[in-house]
């Protein structure tokens, strides 16, 4: 299944040599192309106002996410060598975060770098976005 698309003008990933540069990746639903919705877990009150998330379902479906661009420019997870995580409460969400990147990078050896930073605000209502960078196998 595809990715969202961005909601800005900028492409979802750029290709330069062998290296695949994915733009901020948040978790939204693909297929839901508006600014606020099709965001896993959050909701909403009667008057549109944030009332609650799931973060967990944000990781979850923000690595669907990224898998997808990757898989759509012939890249898989053991290609990737680079992990920005923007986090907007990292003493919230730091330790639920790192538990579930172990749960997808288990395997990889060697795994990519990462970096985690906190942030005041994301474009969209959620709670975590990746930039990543891979490095395509040859052809």
């Amino acid at each position: 299944m595809p990715a969202p698309k961005p909601v800005g003008s900028y492409p979802q990933a750029r290709k330069v040599r062998n290296l695949l540069f994915l733009s901020g990746v948040g978790p939204r639903i693909p297929g839901s192309d508006a600014h606020d919705s099709g965001v896993p877990g959050l909701e909403r009150d009667l008057h549109g106002n944030f009332k609650s998330f799931d973060f967990e379902a944000q990781v979850r479906s923000v690595f669907a996410n990224v898998k997808a661009i990757l898989e759509a420019h012939g890249a898989r997870w053991e290609h990737l060598v680079d992990v920005q995580v923007f986090l907007v409460n990292m003493e919230r969400d730091f330790h639920p975060f790192n538990r579930l990147y172990a749960e997808y990078f288990k395997d990889l050896d060697p795994k990519p770098c990462r970096t985690t930073v906190a942030i005041t605000a994301l474009p969209t209502p959620i709670a975590v976005e990746l930039k990543c960078i891979a490095a395509l196998p040859a052809r």
